[in-house]
């Protein structure tokens, strides 16, 4: 039966998962690489389908082989609709990914610039550090682009009170990483909010 539940969530076919689920397939079975359905279908963006499984009452918190969850995943990748079912589905903001690292950091890194203000609005950590010793602030910087996104990003976390001298594990600091790749901009918001 999990394979089944599984299908319909890559196939996005909210109906039947609601029709299975009222059957009584457990909602939380795992695939070969410790999958539920709803992750499944988080991975492929499928909203109708992790809707479904959500109002179900599938675990957004619920870990695959790799420590990956459904909040965890729609964070990372900026599936912003999903984030927000798991959100208002009990999504465990301390919950942390295989590198330690909170929904935030890698929202920060890859430029989704809507999850981050979501997360920071839920009171994600601002300051939480990896197991990289970076926090989202720092992956904005070292790991971003330096562009309209990133920049928008670092500004964001800088409102909300990310501390701006908070370095890496190499006592590297962000504004040093900033001149660094030459993010003029970024150095210009982190200087005025303090930074040395």
């Amino acid at each position: 039966m999990p394979g089944e539940l599984h299908t319909l969530a890559t196939n996005n076919d909210p109906a039947a998962i609601r029709q299975l689920v009222s059957r009584g397939v457990e909602i939380d079975a795992r695939d070969e690489q410790g999958r539920t359905a709803l992750l499944v279908a988080t991975h492929a963006n499928n909203i109708d389908a992790a809707r479904a499984l959500i109002e179900a009452g599938a675990d957004v918190n619920a870990k695959d082989a790799i420590s990956d969850s459904p909040y965890l995943y729609a964070g990372a990748r900026g599936h912003l609709e999903i984030l927000r079912m798991t959100l208002s589905h009990g999504a465990d903001l301390k919950s942390t990914n295989r590198y330690g690292g909170t929904a935030l950091i890698p929202a920060a890194e890859r430029g989704h610039v809507e999850t981050v203000a979501t997360l920071i609005k839920a009171g994600v950590d601002i300051d939480h550090v990896n197991n990289l010793n970076w926090t989202a602030l720092l992956e904005a910087i070292i790991l971003g682009d330096g562009g309209p996104r990133h920049v928008a990003i670092v500004r964001l976390l800088v409102e909300a009170g990310a501390n701006v001298n908070l370095a890496d594990g190499d006592g590297v600091t962000p504004l040093a990483h900033a001149r660094q790749r030459g993010f003029d901009e970024m150095e210009r918001i982190l200087v005025a909010a303090g930074a040395h």
